[in-house]
């Protein structure tokens, strides 16, 4: 599990970047990079981390489904993923 500062630091992550979102695409359309560089770094996409969204961790992440292998696995096995069932032959 991972700390809860993480968890905060990433989400605050996030709204930056949903906040500056407008600007920068304006900023790089115009090529000012002097614009660019004055903008919060947090405001990139690219400082983003993929982390999943119950636990926090950040290895074994799967897109699709915005969580770690593990808790995917867990919830499946519940059969709380709508469409997910085990594999058996």
């Amino acid at each position: 599990m991972a700390k809860e500062s993480l968890k905060a630091r990433q989400k605050k992550r996030k709204m930056m970047v949903l906040k500056y979102a407008k600007k920068r695409k304006l900023l790089k359309l115009n090529r000012d990079y002097e614009g660019l560089q004055k903008l919060p770094r947090n405001a990139s996409p690219v400082r983003v981390h993929n982390l999943c969204s119950l636990t926090g961790r950040s290895k074994g992440y799967m897109r699709k489904f915005g969580i770690s292998r593990i808790e995917f696995r867990r919830l499946a096995s519940q059969g709380l993923i709508p469409g997910i069932v085990k594999a058996s032959w």
